[in-house]
């Protein structure tokens, strides 16, 4: 094998064990190498070497020693190393925890991932009940108010190839994530927001709408959620929609000169 194979194998293969990594989403609950092979589609081999090698040096653990997995904390490194370099979550932190103590919700800001949502600021009031979220957290693009708010706020041009691989990835689900889409994109219209309940995890909800922030002119979705049993939807509207879009025009104004780009 020449130097340019080798490169490319060690390239295919951190690749392979970033999808790996990144099939831990925002439930953080462990994962099977089963579980694992059918988020990321690759083969069971594949997989078990990888949680093998993850595990060594010290990305993966066994929970309780058995069969499931979890991140352990160099993957958590990771994300903590992000946060102290950012901007981003250190100039937007005051207003979003002034937000969810006001709202007694958890606030979050979000960025594409594939074809997921990733937290990059999150706060949370300590009188909710909540998703186990937090920095980091990956939700899914296709069954969030946060992931159909950042779709709403794409170029027709980014948006359709986009919608159309989350149609693809949706199977039998593609005829309720389009109606659900369209219904969230009519809303945002609308209102200005859009909001889900129900979808990704019993009575959670979130009300979420796009912004534009920084030099680099990003989109960025921004949340406002909690769980709640039977939540009255459109009370949440009204009490929480005034507000949300309010703090995301001062978080525009606060980012103004910052380059926001992932």
């Amino acid at each position: 094998m020449n130097r340019t194979d080798k490169q490319q194998g060690v390239t295919l293969t951190v690749e392979r064990g970033l999808e790996v990594l990144h099939a831990f989403r925002a439930a953080r609950a462990p994962l099977s190498n089963a579980e694992l092979v059918r988020r990321t589609g690759l083969p069971k081999a594949t997989v078990s070497r990888l949680t093998t090698t993850l595990i060594s040096i010290g990305y993966l653990r066994r929970v309780g020693g058995g069969r499931q997995f979890e991140l352990s904390a160099g993957a958590l490194g990771i994300g903590h190393a992000y946060l102290e370099a950012s901007p981003v979550t250190r100039l937007v932190a005051p207003m979003m925890q002034k937000l969810a103590d006001k709202l007694n919700l958890s606030v979050a800001l979000a960025i594409p991932h594939r074809l997921d949502m990733v937290y990059i600021a999150w706060r949370a009031s300590a009188r909710i009940a909540t998703l186990r979220l937090g920095v980091g957290s990956l939700l899914p693009m296709a069954t969030t108010a946060v992931g159909r708010a950042y779709l709403y706020g794409l170029p027709a041009a980014m948006r359709e190839p986009l919608v159309a691989e989350l149609l693809d990835a949706a199977g039998d689900d593609a005829g309720t994530f389009r109606e659900n889409l369209e219904a969230a994109f009519e809303d945002l219209k609308q209102s200005g927001v859009c909001m889900s309940v129900g979808e990704y995890q019993r009575n959670a909800y979130g009300v979420a709408l796009p912004i534009v922030a920084g030099r680099t002119r990003t989109l960025m979705a921004l949340n406002c959620g909690a769980v709640e049993l039977e939540p009255d939807m459109a009370a949440i509207r009204q009490r929480v929609a005034p507000d949300l879009k309010v703090a995301a025009d001062t978080l525009s104004f606060i980012l103004r000169d910052v380059d926001c780009e992932p």
